[in-house]
């Protein structure tokens, strides 16, 4: 998927200037960049371990809720909130607070590798 998204994008500036093909012999030289094998292992190492962190955070939930369930069940301050509503709610944030992490690293580090990967790929056509 990365590799289409970045032969779409070389493809659409390079497209006006000069024919470009793309046949096995330039997916092959794509994926044996290092640029572009760093922008992979990077990006879903880091997508790994931000959804295992999600996941953690959401089934320990799950786990305080199905065997312990006096836990969020109990009142704040006597009222009608529970402990469990704040809970969720901070989920919920927590999962959107993940989510701007991720992409504030995708607009820095992997912009810039992908960028790399393409100043690469043009510095190949223009020698052929």
């Amino acid at each position: 998927m990365l590799l289409e998204c970045c032969i779409k994008r070389i493809q659409s500036q390079w497209y006006l200037k000069k024919e470009i093909i793309l046949d096995k012999t330039m997916v092959e030289k794509i994926q044996s960049n290092p640029s572009y094998i760093e922008l992979v292992s990077k990006r879903s190492g880091f997508a790994w371990k931000l959804t295992i962190t999600m996941l953690v955070v959401y089934y320990a939930f799950i786990m305080v809720l199905a065997f312990s369930p006096a836990t969020l069940g109990a009142s704040l301050s006597g009222g009608l909130m529970t402990v469990g509503i704040p809970v969720g709610i901070a989920i919920i944030v927590f999962a959107f607070a993940l989510t701007g992490i991720y992409v504030n690293r995708a607009n820095g580090e992997f912009d810039d590798l992908s960028n790399k990967v393409k100043e690469d790929l043009k510095k190949e056509i223009e020698n052929v």
